[in-house]
């Protein structure tokens, strides 16, 4: 099947129709068109750029400029958890907290994915590795930093109710333990969400993506449930890591919550 070539006066026509939802969120008084057209310039900016580092990259096929790749994906995701977050870790632990856990989980399962299940040669192919990894990270970034969020600003909202169950004699991780638990449901709600609703409500981007250009719907369908489970261990796996670390950072030694080791988005 042969694949439908876009021009660049096509994509204007898509950019058009966000310029036309600008128009009318200035005229509706929603204050969101100057934030809506940056995000759109920086879509444009940022993939077109992108898409010429994949091409030089797959050209090379040498694993250390793929390494290196992912090693900056990784710091990147990692500067963007810490931009989500309403209360932040100060000292630069929430970078560190959620660099770690997408390190070890996002790397994780990409190397597992390529090496037992896809299995191309070499195991690194820039091809399978860069965007597995890219639709990775993205998600567990946004499920650590929901997680992450929640957490902090429960540990905030509620530290009445902390206090008071550390002065009953109980242990930080019982005292801190449904808030953990409301975090981590809020790091995994999205990507239920988005299996569940998989093939019924919505085809998801990376299936669309195939079948648009060219690949057989069964081999689309095949890929797409890789992704689905992968991301979703990932996910599930980063959240389990960040909110045991980020809770615990929360006391110090003696088990005293320690709200003065958070700063608010905008602080000092």
């Amino acid at each position: 099947m042969n694949v439908i070539d876009l021009s660049w006066w096509h994509l204007g026509i898509a950019a058009g129709l966000v310029l036309a939802l600008a128009v009318c969120t200035w005229l509706s008084q929603l204050k969101i068109g100057k934030s809506l057209l940056i995000a759109a310039a920086r879509t444009a900016i940022q993939l077109t750029l992108i898409g010429l580092v994949l091409e030089t990259l797959f050209s090379t096929d040498r694993l250390l400029w793929v390494a290196l790749m992912g090693v900056l994906m990784l710091l990147l995701a990692g500067r963007e958890v810490v931009a989500r977050q309403k209360y932040r870790l100060r000292g630069g632990w929430s970078f560190g907290i959620g660099t770690l856990s997408m390190f070890i989980s996002a790397f994780a399962v990409t190397v597992l994915t390529l090496t037992l299940v896809i299995n191309p040669t070499p195991w690194y192919t820039p091809q399978y590795a860069i965007p597995l990894l890219g639709m990775l990270l993205g998600n567990t970034m946004t499920g650590i930093a929901l997680a992450l969020d929640r957490l902090t600003e429960s540990a905030r909202r509620s530290r009445a109710i902390i206090e008071n169950r550390l002065m009953l004699g109980e242990p930080w991780q019982q005292a801190l333990g449904e808030f953990r638990r409301e975090a981590m449901r809020a790091g995994l709600t999205p990507i239920i969400n988005a299996m569940a609703a998989a093939g019924i409500v919505s085809l998801p981007g990376m299936m669309t993506g195939q079948i648009l250009a060219g690949t057989a719907p069964a081999l689309a369908v095949k890929y797409q449930i890789l992704i689905m489970f992968t991301i979703a261990a990932g996910t599930g796996f980063g959240t389990f890591v960040a909110v045991t670390i980020c809770a615990r950072r929360l006391f110090d030694g003696r088990e005293r919550l320690r709200l003065d080791r958070l700063r608010s988005e905008g602080s000092t």
